[in-house]
């Protein structure tokens, strides 16, 4: 069977790290596998749901490079829904539950004030046709809750966390459909994997009871659950689960300088025993992706990890990848010669600023005026198609006997306004003869 994976995002929000972290893995091990990768919009949440973010789950996963293989959603599905739910109603498998959000409330804080676990006492099992009848004269719609099979425990193999197993004694019953006919997600979510033949459910660690009360849902439709992978959540650089991450997504790091191949390569190997390595190309990180590889520790992500990690991939980004967004006019070898200064893409600009000019260069000494009186002079000499650097500094060398420090940094100095910056060697030729002479000779 195709290995198959899914993202299923519910628009109510933007992707955030923890989000995008999730969809990688899905990605990740879907391509390592030779299998496929499906985007499914969870939008069964109509009054929360909207389109807008939709499309930016979309562009945020393109962003990363991200390409599902293919789309559904479940709003197109409630008639799928609706049979399924049927089936298991005529079974015995969902019952219909008349509490409300407080009597519900006030039966777990006594069950917890007696020490006890807050599990749902299955008290709408016990109610009469006449009581039920009552209740629909009040005004009560029930909502609908799955009955869990009490009679073996639960249990599964998890990619990440091993042999995994839950008395399902101790779940209460999950609601699985609103009082208003709306959705949860637990059954559509099922279901859906049904449907669309995933093979692999790859998630975060806080879903691991949803996987043990659904895994009785496959079960009940008469499928075979899929196999399951619970990642460590992410925590903050202080070491704790962090609101702040919940506000990171594609348009923080966008406005950061991240590049997309950054965030990758440090999503892919967060909470594995692979070192992070600054991959511009996700190949390696495909090739490698292995579940027994992560760890059961949180996951620790930094933010100046992250950007340390981003200017070694800026380093290597050729030419062709940073088109449109370097100043005009920057050409290939000017980007090559400024590339090993960036942290991000962006400060391109600055060193093109420094190669076209003005520059404010600082007010020199008199020892220092007279030096690069000298340099300009030896300047209108040499030879430009020839490492003009070298044979600038090893001319003066020669004629002052300075060296070093003294040589160097006078010169850099007038010629970039900078003490420090990329290799004069590939950025005088950049700046050129005549703007070269007029900065050694101060004007």
């Amino acid at each position: 069977m195709t290995v198959t994976t899914r993202f299923a995002p519910s628009p109510t929000g933007l992707l955030h790290v923890g989000n995008l972290r999730t969809a990688l893995h899905n990605w990740l091990f879907a391509r390592a596998q030779g299998g496929k990768f499906l985007l499914r919009i969870d939008d069964t949440d109509a009054e929360r749901s909207r389109e807008d973010y939709v499309d930016a789950a979309r562009a945020d996963l393109a962003w990363m490079g991200i390409v599902p293989d293919g789309e559904a959603r479940q709003s197109d599905r409630f008639d799928r829904y609706e049979a399924r739910f049927a089936e298991l109603v005529a079974a015995g498998r969902v019952y219909p539950a008349y509490e409300t959000p407080d009597e519900l409330d006030l039966r777990r804080k006594i069950l917890l004030g007696r020490g006890l676990p807050p599990v749902y006492d299955r008290a709408a099992l016990r109610l009469t046709e006449e009581q039920r009848a009552a209740y629909a004269a009040e005004g009560r719609t029930p909502h609908w809750r799955f009955r869990l099979d009490h009679d073996a425990p639960i249990l599964w193999d998890d990619r990440v966390r091993g042999p995994q197993k839950f008395d399902p004694a101790a779940l209460s019953d999950p609601v699985i459909r609103r009082g208003d006919g709306s959705w949860l997600y637990l059954l559509p979510s099922v279901i859906d994997d049904i449907d669309m033949a995933i093979t692999d459910v790859v998630r975060g660690e806080d879903h691991v009871s949803n996987t043990a009360a659904q895994i009785q849902m496959f079960e009940a439709l008469g499928a075979a659950p899929p196999r399951f992978a619970h990642a460590a959540l992410l925590t903050g650089s202080e070491g704790k689960l962090s609101k702040r991450l919940g506000s990171l997504g594609v348009a923080h790091f966008r406005e950061e300088g991240i590049e997309p191949q950054a965030l990758i390569a440090l999503l892919a190997r967060l909470g594995t025993s692979d070192p992070v390595e600054p991959f511009a190309d996700p190949a390696p990180l495909i090739e490698s992706f292995d579940f027994s590889r992560f760890g059961r520790a949180p996951a620790r992500f930094d933010e100046a990890e992250l950007a340390a990690l981003n200017a070694r991939i800026v380093h290597q980004l050729e030419p062709a990848q940073v088109a449109g967004r370097i100043p005009a006019g920057m050409d290939a070898h000017a980007w090559e010669a400024v590339r090993p200064n960036l942290t991000r893409v962006s400060e391109a600009a600055d060193w093109w600023q420094v190669i076209e000019g003005p520059v404010a260069a600082p007010d020199f000494s008199g020892d220092d005026r007279a030096f690069l009186t000298d340099a300009a002079r030896i300047a209108e000499t040499i030879d430009w198609n020839d490492a003009p650097w070298a044979a600038l500094t090893g001319a003066l060398k020669a004629q002052t006997g300075r060296k070093g420090k003294p040589l160097f940094l006078p010169l850099r100095q007038a010629l970039t306004g900078r003490d420090h910056g990329p290799e004069m060697a590939a950025l005088l030729p950049l700046i050129g003869r005549e703007r070269a002479i007029a900065r050694l000779r101060g004007g």
